[in-house]
């Protein structure tokens, strides 16, 4: 198997590692981007449902986590949503908008890939492996590095880190890149699944289990965040975009709270309703505003000696207790259901080491990490996606 050498080599054809070799090929960077699975782009295909949610119209530094919360300004500053928006638009991709200004397209996922690859190919400098294993990463004393796979061993001067994370290893996550870090020097913070439902092997698996499938509008919070959006039950526990949110702010061991009512007053209303419709069961009440079969499970875990007591007869201070339950619902999760499912890697390669302005190592001249391998994760809604956009541009720039 003959050497060969290219300007630039991208190890991962996901988001940011296609949308890098589009862009730095239309520069007239010879670029090869290896993949080890059997086609490139398969967490796009899968995104959103099949429907990809490709950015957001609300891009902020606050939406992404990270030990370096500064590090995302300057990339996301210099390639916006709108610029992507703009690319979707130029290719005639028809798209919409749902909740929390989240896009999606509206044909499916297979647009946004089929766009970067027709960009890739446009420049007709972009040549791209599957099913290719990369082996071994070393530097020559010419400052080149040298990548050896299964299929062959390639020099360039620009390395490009776009492997990803762990999460879902079905469809090629996995820690090369952070051992790639570390191979040079570079600090990898810890990593754990991010967006991820959570599990529970208490009673209260018993109740999510009953309630599967069923979602509610709620407050979800711990003392660190809290997050008002759907929440979804299920077989394991807890899920919805509530609980994903919150996964990501949540550490083993501690517990989380459910307000089933966010925007209301429930003492306030238990007391006017008292007097108003003093025959009412509880449990009829509130079937009004939640799924009778929810109502019923917290009726089992609260209220359930005054199940079949009229409002007039429940006693203030009981209302007063039912009220602040159902505001504040405590849970402990057991975990959450890891990085089988998770959308996101939490932690990865420290920013501290790595330019905000062109995703270059500080420690290795030529190597650059973009993408979900660095230590920067966005809420859900299209922020990571956004800032594989906007890595890779930055990127693009000087590889």
């Amino acid at each position: 198997m003959a050497t060969s050498e290219y300007d630039v080599i991208v190890l991962g054809g996901g988001a940011s590692g296609l949308m890098l070799a589009a862009l730095a090929g239309a520069r007239g960077r010879r670029v090869l981007v290896l993949e080890k699975s059997n086609k490139v782009g398969k967490k796009i295909l899968m995104s959103g449902g099949g429907k990809c949610n490709f950015t957001n119209l609300y891009v902020e530094a606050e939406h992404f986590i990270s030990h370096n919360p500064h590090f995302v300004i300057s990339a996301l500053s210099r390639y916006s949503n709108w610029d992507f928006i703009g690319l979707v638009s130029d290719y005639k991709i028809a798209y919409e908008e749902r909740k929390h200004g989240q896009l999606f397209t509206q044909n499916g996922a297979k647009e946004i890939l089929d766009m970067l690859l027709e960009q890739c190919q446009r420049s007709q400098n972009v040549e791209i492996l599957c099913q290719c294993d990369v082996s071994k990463v070393q530097t020559r004393l010419n400052g080149q590095f040298e990548v050896k796979s299964n299929q062959g061993t390639w020099r360039a001067q620009s390395l490009v880190v776009a492997t990803g994370g762990l999460s879902i290893p079905t469809l090629g996550g996995s820690g090369f890149g952070y051992d790639l870090a570390k191979q040079f020097g570079h600090q990898v913070y810890p990593t754990r699944a991010g967006l991820a439902p959570f599990t529970f092997s208490d009673q209260f698996k018993a109740l999510t289990t009953r309630l599967s499938g069923t979602a509610v509008d709620v407050m979800l919070s711990n003392q660190r965040q809290s997050f008002h959006e759907a929440l979804l039950f299920t077989h394991r526990g807890l899920s919805g975009p509530s609980a994903l949110q919150l996964s990501n702010y949540w550490h083993l061991g501690e517990t989380i709270h459910i307000d089933f009512f966010p925007t209301r007053q429930l003492y306030a209303e238990l007391s006017h309703a008292k007097k108003q419709q003093p025959k009412i069961l509880l449990r009829t009440w509130l079937a009004e505003w939640l799924p009778k079969s929810v109502v019923l499970e917290l009726q089992q875990i609260i209220w359930l000696e005054q199940a079949e007591l009229p409002l007039a007869q429940i006693a203030d201070e009981k209302l007063l207790y039912i009220a602040q339950q159902l505001h504040h619902l405590t849970v402990k999760p057991a975990g959450t259901e890891g990085y089988r499912t998770a959308e996101v890697t939490l932690g990865g390669v420290d920013t501290q080491q790595v330019s905000s302005k062109t995703m270059q190592s500080q420690i290795q001249q030529g190597l650059y990490f973009i993408g979900e391998v660095l230590d920067v994760t966005g809420h859900l809604g299209g922020y990571n996606f956004q800032w594989a956009w906007s890595s890779a541009y930055a990127a693009a720039q000087y590889v």
